[in-house]
């Protein structure tokens, strides 16, 4: 099969997909969007318009406030030529009891793609199970799978590729840590999770990766060394210790988090070129210092960006 018609077949089998987690996608389908990511980023850079979603129209139901998914998703439909509808879920009948089928199949006559970001994965799972058009997760509490193909392409950028790179997380087993297990293990990455007990991620998600990660040559560790786990990493990953939804924890949280803070102490265990990462709000002083997020080897604000183009790839090859 020749190159073009292989692309051809991985961009039918992508059209009118549901995006919710990464586990619903091959390696050869991720490679796919992280090219169209780079492509899509590139004419951007250089100011060349690009429309593959002239026309569409694309609803944002937010359940959970957001900076970066609200304006990526609103920017990147707008940049594509579509339009983006901006759906606060107290405006909408589900906030007053109207059932999410009724939901889905009503949005469905009007919209070319949904984007939700919300509490429950079910929810969106059953939101996808009844829409004929896409819906895309803009986070769950379980997956985080759009913030995750802009941290590999940030990666990709600043290391020349994801195969045999090591990635160490370090902090609390979130929706986070999931979907960076899930993609970095589809991709053939090593992954590390340095975690406290009682804060590690959940053992059918880590289980997943494992079996993910035998067959692309990769390898998922779980630690409650945060030194061990960013042994030789090529890249050092954080997130707050509590995500939205936990505030009432925060206290508990800063008390299991003492050691697991990346700072430039930890950032010296790892190879010496490591590029640090931050999905972002992040919390200077508690979770990672300001020296580091400010630093030489902070790629934070590039990975920030790449939300825009790796969303727009998203939004391009299953709307487009």
């Amino acid at each position: 099969m020749g190159t073009l018609e292989k692309e051809q077949s991985i961009e039918q089998r992508l059209q009118g997909r549901d995006f919710l987690t990464l586990a619903d996608y091959k390696k050869e389908e991720l490679e796919y969007i992280l090219d169209l990511a780079r492509q899509l980023k590139e004419k951007h850079h250089q100011g060349q318009k690009v429309q593959t979603l002239d026309g569409k129209t694309l609803g944002m139901i937010f359940e959970k406030s957001s900076t970066r998914t609200r304006v990526s998703f609103e920017a990147g439909v707008y940049q594509l030529g579509g339009m983006g509808l901006f759906l606060n879920s107290n405006d909408l009948q589900i906030g007053r009891g109207e059932s999410i089928p009724d939901t889905a199949k009503v949005l469905s006559g009007y919209l070319d793609g949904i984007m939700i970001r919300t509490f429950s994965h079910e929810l969106v799972e059953e939101l996808a199970e009844h829409a004929s058009i896409p819906v895309i997760n803009g986070l769950t509490d379980a997956y985080h799978p759009c913030q995750v193909m802009a941290d590999l392409q940030t990666i990709q950028e600043v290391k020349g590729g994801l195969e045999g790179k090591k990635l160490a997380y370090i902090g609390d087993g979130n929706n986070m840590a999931h979907s960076l297990m899930l993609g970095a293990a589809i991709m053939g990455m090593d992954i590390s999770i340095g975690a406290p007990e009682g804060y590690q991620p959940e053992p059918q998600v880590t289980d997943k990766a494992k079996q993910l990660a035998a067959a692309a040559g990769g390898s998922v560790e779980v630690t409650v060394d945060p030194r061990e786990a960013v042994g030789q990493a090529d890249a050092i990953y954080t997130d707050v210790w509590a995500s939205m939804g936990q505030e009432d924890e925060q206290k508990i949280r800063e008390q299991a988090f003492q050691g697991f803070q990346v700072n430039s102490s930890l950032c010296a265990a790892a190879k010496s070129d490591a590029v640090i990462m931050h999905c972002l709000p992040a919390h200077r002083g508690e979770e990672i210092t300001a020296e580091v997020i400010d630093g030489k080897q902070s790629v934070i604000f590039q990975q920030a960006e790449n939300r825009l183009h790796a969303q727009k790839a998203i939004m391009s090859a299953l709307m487009g």
